[in-house]
């Protein structure tokens, strides 16, 4: 593509940009950027953080420190983007800002409104195969017997021949 398809695909109707935020300020530019009129979008998902030694389910930015924007070149004014708190800038390729395809944004927030965008684990089931990932026992192959707590579980190993049940973090086992 040469730089005059460039500019001629540039100004010829609005698109999807990439906001690049300050950091962990991802709702904070998008709030201020909704409130100047334009149009944002900031996907969220869940997600599985540890926090202060426990495991929980957090609603976070999927894509940390972007978000994107609905932009029409040469008719708004998008010099107040940069200025606007929680942002750093539009994504750039030299001094083109990164256009992004609308097929991706319409894909994420289809998944989105389909709940396809939890990307915590699914909870373990009675039954299901699981394999240890560390310790004395790491990649020994068992079956998840049960939770034990919010943060322990119960698997049934085979260790030289003998049903061996095994108590672990459930951090420290995948299913197989």
């Amino acid at each position: 593509m040469q730089a005059e398809d460039l500019v001629e695909d540039f100004g010829r109707s609005d698109a999807w940009y990439l906001v690049y935020s300050k950091p962990r300020q991802e709702e904070r530019a998008w709030w201020n950027l909704d409130h100047q009129g334009y149009r944002c979008f900031l996907p969220m998902a869940r997600f599985r953080r540890r926090r202060q030694r426990r495991y929980q389910t957090v609603v976070e930015p999927m894509f940390p420190r972007y978000l994107f924007i609905r932009l029409a070149a040469g008719v708004e004014d998008w010099s107040p983007i940069r200025s606007t708190t929680g942002v750093n800038g539009l994504v750039r390729f030299g001094t083109w800002p990164a256009r992004v395809p609308d097929g991706l944004v319409e894909t994420i927030r289809q998944r989105i409104e389909d709940g396809h965008c939890d990307l915590a684990p699914e909870p373990l089931q009675p039954g299901e195969r699981v394999r240890v990932l560390d310790g004395p026992f790491q990649s020994y192959e068992g079956i998840f017997r049960a939770l034990r707590s919010e943060e322990r579980v119960m698997i049934l190993l085979d260790v030289a021949g003998q049903h061996t049940t095994l108590t672990v973090s459930q951090h420290q086992v995948e299913r197989a």
